[in-house]
């Protein structure tokens, strides 16, 4: 191999003397000549690292590296329920910086001025892999479990497949950092540094890919989901008149949440009431003086036509 570049080295130095001695149109044919050999470079270069790395190729592509090597992102899913809500959250936080890892993000809802409900919470966390086991450990005892998923994401191959394009780049840089140091004519400059520009944006984006996948794999990702309840959910298997006996008990607690729910909001609306009967009150009030003066002045009409008749007949003489 090293012979082979040393050959392709000494080919480009005579096709750069031969562009800079030559006219127009020869320049022009030496020029895809070196476009070519450039082109070559790049293709040798992807064979050339997997040779110095040592990995072996198949018919499927990179043979499985060993089991101690694997790249694995793992993610777990936690749903807790708790009566000390506050409590929880303190906890979970607190060993999350314990365990040098940190909050990606959180969320709290449940409770307001006007109405007061049950609490809950989402948090994703981050924590290093090496710790996983240990900070789930923890965050278990923390609450009552209803819900627990764990997630394994194999990237080994699309890892060692980056990080090889990533090195055969890295290699055809040199290699054209080189010819450019000894180009002569300005087509060639132009041509290597073309191709230099592609390798460096290549090598950013498999860079990029290289530290998310790091990333990934060396923390963990948790997501908690913690819910604030009045009575915890029991998760052990029941006989069947533990059943019989735990529906009792939650028909029971219902009724009396219903009523409670009742009390609390009638007494709790009585000022708003108080107000209502006052305005109520007083429209009542309004039209019965309203009407029921109408309704006098109707009655007083009649009463008096008919007392002035009877007394002009008992003032006629009698014959």
């Amino acid at each position: 191999m090293k012979k082979r570049y040393l050959a392709m080295v000494m080919a480009g130095l005579m096709m750069l003397l031969a562009a800079g001695c030559g006219g127009s149109s020869k320049s022009t044919a030496d020029m895809s000549v070196t476009e070519e050999a450039v082109t070559e470079m790049a293709a040798e270069a992807p064979a050339e690292v997997m040779e110095e790395s040592g990995a072996v190729q198949s018919g499927n592509g990179i043979q499985p590296v060993s089991e101690t090597g694997r790249k694995l992102i793992k993610t777990v899913n936690l749903e807790l329920q708790t009566k000390e809500f506050d409590s929880l959250i303190e906890g979970l936080v607190k060993k999350a910086e314990e365990m040098n890892g940190y909050i990606e993000g959180s969320s709290i809802w449940g409770s307001s001025y006007y109405y007061e409900s049950t609490r809950s919470a989402d948090y994703t966390i981050r924590v290093p892999s090496d710790r996983l086991d240990e900070f789930v450990d923890v965050v278990s005892g923390l609450g009552n479990v209803t819900y627990k998923n764990e997630d394994v994401q194999d990237v080994t191959l699309q890892y060692v497949d980056v990080e090889s394009h990533k090195k055969a780049l890295e290699i055809e840089q040199e290699r054209l950092l080189e010819l450019l140091e000894q180009a002569e004519s300005l087509e060639d400059l132009l041509t290597i540094e073309s191709r230099l520009s592609e390798v460096r944006y290549e090598l950013e984006n498999y860079g990029s890919q290289l530290r998310l996948l790091d990333n990934q794999i060396d923390y963990s990702t948790v997501h908690v989901t913690v819910t604030e309840v009045e009575r915890i959910t029991e998760t052990k298997e029941r006989t069947f008149f533990q059943e019989i006996s735990d529906r009792f008990n939650d028909s029971l607690y219902v009724v009396g949440r219903g009523l409670r729910g009742f009390v609390v909001g009638f007494l709790g609306s009585l000022p708003i009431l108080m107000v209502w009967a006052v305005v109520i009150g007083a429209v009542v009030l309004i039209l019965r003086k309203a009407f029921g003066g109408k309704r006098e002045k109707k009655e007083r009409k009649p009463g008096r036509f008919h007392r002035s008749r009877k007394d002009e007949t008992l003032e006629k003489p009698e014959e």
